[in-house]
């Protein structure tokens, strides 16, 4: 493949990278924002003698779903792991969930 080709592919992708860098900062921003909002959801809940079951299948879903991409792209042992553990961990959180509230 030659450079005039690689070009006309570039071109040809429609690929904006202005939108693709805002759409990961605000992906990064999106993170900072759901930790914010989880630290003071769980005092609370804890505070007021509240099951967090849901709040920690939704954190733990979270941060694997998160983990799985940066293993993908960089390949590193570490986040597979955190992509599984925190992938069981959202279920067993969200079985916890549903027997709690069937009970």
């Amino acid at each position: 493949m030659n450079k005039d080709e690689i070009l006309e592919r570039s071109r040809g992708a429609n690929v904006d990278e202005g939108l693709l860098a805002a759409e990961a900062k605000g992906r990064k921003i999106g993170e900072i924002a759901f930790c914010l909002m989880f630290i003071p959801i769980v005092i609370f809940d804890t505070l007021t003698g509240q099951p967090i079951y849901g709040t920690l299948a939704l954190f733990w879903a979270f941060f694997a779903g998160a983990a799985y991409p940066r293993y993908r792209f960089t390949g590193e042992k570490s986040y597979l792991v955190t992509t599984i553990v925190g992938g069981i961990a959202a279920v067993l959180f969200l079985v916890c969930h549903i027997l709690n509230v069937l009970r």
